[in-house]
């Protein structure tokens, strides 16, 4: 049987309910030794992971993450008529690491171009997965990409031919994007199959890696655009301002780019003199030297026509030996229905 207390220790241990139990110590805080101390000044201690520094702020993460959606859009787009299908581009991260970690993710081959920027020193990388750069080439060569076979070997000159024109529309879409910020004309200055092989900083340097997932049909793939802090460390405080990305400013150059753009638009003109109807018969039998009757009068102006609308009254003649026509007034709204 156990042993039973007697008395005395119950005594004690009735005498301790009452009692408040001693709470441990309380860690002392960490000491800051500092050569210029002022009195009642309290530093901020965080944190700082030297193998991941952290260069970029998130209001700069933001607006990187903000353009680049504007140019996975516009890509999208460029994409889509160029190879007569639908093609959605959309930014999947947006984050910064070291260039050792994003080269140790990429697959082996790829399709990795180096990048460089007129107003930049250094290179930028885009690169592009064989999962979706295979099913672009059978696109172009008018397969339909339904049991294509993924190969693993780097691409063919042929094939880096066509892709070479897939990039070039991302480039066209990159500058296009970054005009709010500063214009800049992009240029593929080498393609590589193995990244590994490519050291465009060092290993241990701050890089923006923006990734992209592309799908054309039942086929996706990724995209990835690797950008070195030192290659846009001149322009980071243009980002930080965020002016650039005011909805007034975009649409005000929208609009102008729109204008400019259909300014340059050819259109068909052309100038009816006068309008009747015939029967089949009539116009089997019509020969050289017949004469069409209209009902309206040889006095009377001729239509301009631009598309197929009436536009335009206007008088037949000659100027420089060409025939003319001369605009006299424009078509009412009644009159041209």
């Amino acid at each position: 049987m156990a042993d039973t207390l007697d008395q005395s220790s119950i005594d004690a241990l009735l005498a301790t309910v009452g009692e408040d139990v001693a709470s441990p110590p309380e860690p002392e805080a960490a000491k800051i030794f500092s050569r210029a101390r002022k009195e009642g000044f309290k530093p901020e201690v965080r944190p700082y992971d030297f193998k991941r520094p952290e260069r970029v702020s998130k209001d700069q993460m933001r607006a990187l993450q903000t353009l680049h959606e504007a140019f996975a859009r516009n890509f999208g787009a460029s994409l889509s008529g160029f190879l007569r299908t639908i093609i959605e581009v959309k930014v999947a991260t947006c984050e910064q690491m070291t260039y050792s970690e994003f080269i140790s993710g990429l697959p082996n081959p790829t399709s990795f171009n180096l990048i460089e920027a007129d107003g930049l020193e250094g290179q930028m990388c885009l690169e592009i997965s064989p999962l979706i750069i295979y099913p672009i080439v059978d696109r172009l060569l008018g397969g339909t990409s339904q049991d294509l076979f993924i190969p693993q070997r780097p691409m063919t000159l042929i094939e880096s031919r066509l892709i070479g024109n897939v990039t070039k529309r991302g480039l066209s879409a990159l500058s296009e994007a970054w005009s709010g910020v500063k214009k800049f004309e992009y240029s593929i200055a080498a393609t590589e199959s193995n990244p590994q092989l490519v050291q465009i900083v060092p290993p241990n340097e701050v890089v923006v890696v923006v990734g992209f997932e592309l799908k054309m049909g039942t086929r996706a793939g990724t995209m990835n655009l690797c950008i070195p802090y030192n290659v846009i460390e001149p322009v980071m405080d243009l980002l930080s301002n965020q002016s650039w990305f005011s909805s007034k400013h975009a649409a005000g150059r929208s609009e102008e780019d729109v204008t400019r753009t259909l300014g340059r638009a050819a259109l068909t003109i052309k100038g009816v003199l006068a309008e009747t109807t015939i029967t089949l018969e009539d116009l089997v039998k019509m020969a050289p030297g017949d004469v069409i009757v209209t009902e309206q009068e040889a006095s009377n102006p001729a239509v301009l026509c631009i598309e197929g609308e009436k536009k335009f009254w206007v008088e037949v003649g000659k100027f420089n030996g060409q025939r003319a026509l001369k605009v006299v007034r424009a078509v009412s709204l009644t009159e041209s229905e």
